[in-house]
């Protein structure tokens, strides 16, 4: 990753909305950057739904459906509702209603933690992840910075089709903490029409969490790869340096696969159901669990002795709840607090103004560690 700060697109570049000169903010483009977005969140919903409706008429005219085809039209389905749900999460940066809390974050920490978590999913399809971390700190809005890795992450699984190479590391002066990510999107003997267009809707997520926190974002494709550098301006200069962190498996060569080990979490949840699949979801993770059906039950656990983090169902919830809440956070501000909804596959880090994480119970086995490994890191 080289030390100079890139040059200013050209006009020609910035009216075609080039992938390679990501440099200016959407502000700078007038309502053009938007209205383009508007295009194609309508475009990427309505194909894989224009595709699920013609095997749905397909389907009706038989009257029968097969496994393949019924995997195909959940995909299609799938594909259009998270289309859908990074719109909504685009619409909420156009809204200007995004406010922000810098503080101090171990960049270095916190990207090792996604990559544990994350890595497993990514292994599983084939795409090891190559690590060389130096020892960065940034000054962040920490949730948004969260946000932002995963967007990352989830561009790379879209598009990889090989090792995935992640380095962070700091250069230049003033001194800049820059994350970079290269990985080939298409095979060598591939012809370039059969790959998919990088400029996906979770690439404008990825965008747009960089300009809203003030960063920039470079990215070159170049024959089969490609390659991004994230460059964070507000960088803390003199832990900036340090030794490299190597992986060359990904997550599993990490020297700390399981970064929550020994931390304390009550589960609060009536049903048995909820309860074997919070235990499901984190069985890997080296932590000490406990079970209460019922927040009286919580209370009278936590007086005597405070977890690191409370995991409830959201049918528990209520003015009980939040007063205890209130109370245990009287004592110990920094106590984690993490809701799971009954339905969908929600996803959303504490800050902001939401005084809780919460977890869809659909996306609870791929979610609920990274949201943990996230809020417990931020009070470690």
């Amino acid at each position: 990753m080289p030390d100079t700060q890139p040059a200013p697109p050209s006009p020609a570049e910035d009216e075609a909305f080039s992938a390679s000169a990501d440099v200016l903010p959407p502000e700078a483009e007038g309502g053009a950057h938007w209205r383009a977005l508007v295009t194609q969140i309508g475009s990427e919903i309505a194909v894989p739904l224009s595709a699920a409706m013609e095997r749905i008429t397909a389907l009706a005219a038989t009257g029968k459906i097969d496994r393949h085809n019924l995997r195909m039209l959940r995909e299609e389905v799938e594909v259009a509702r998270r289309a859908g749900m990074v719109g909504q999460q685009l619409a909420r940066f156009g809204s200007g209603r995004v406010r922000q809390s810098p503080e101090r974050v171990h960049l270095t920490r916190l990207l090792r933690d996604v990559l544990v978590q994350r890595g497993r999913d990514l292994q599983s399809r084939g795409l090891p992840l190559r690590q060389m971390l130096k020892s960065v700190e940034v000054i962040a809005d920490a949730s948004l910075l969260f946000a932002l890795l995963n967007a990352l992450l989830d561009w790379c699984a879209e598009h990889a089709r090989s090792a995935i190479d992640v380095r962070l590391g700091a250069g230049g002066w003033p001194v800049q903490g820059r994350l970079g990510c290269r990985f080939a999107f298409r095979l060598a003997d591939e012809a370039q029409a059969t790959s998919a267009p990088l400029d996906t809707l979770t690439w404008r997520l990825l965008q747009q969490t960089a300009w809203t926190m003030g960063l920039t974002v470079e990215r070159e494709d170049s024959g089969i790869e490609t390659s991004v550098t994230i460059t964070f301006p507000r960088t803390v200069h003199r832990d900036a340096e340090g030794p490299a962190l190597e992986g060359e498996e990904g997550p599993a060569s990490s020297q700390n696969s399981k970064p929550l080990a020994g931390s304390h979490v009550l589960v609060l949840a009536s049903r048995r159901e909820v309860r074997a699949q919070v235990r499901e979801a984190i069985a890997n993770m080296g932590l000490i669990l406990d079970f209460v059906t019922s927040v009286e039950e919580a209370r009278e656990f936590c007086n005597a002795g405070m977890p690191h983090a409370l995991v409830y169902e959201s049918l528990l919830g209520g003015e009980r709840l939040d007063r205890l809440r209130d109370e245990l956070r009287e004592e110990v501000p920094q106590l984690v607090f993490v809701e799971v909804l009954e339905d969908g596959d929600l996803f959303q880090v504490s800050g902001a103004g939401a005084p809780v994480a919460r977890v869809g119970r659909e996306g609870l086995a791929s979610s609920l560690p990274s949201v943990l490994v996230f809020e417990l890191s931020r009070t470690s």
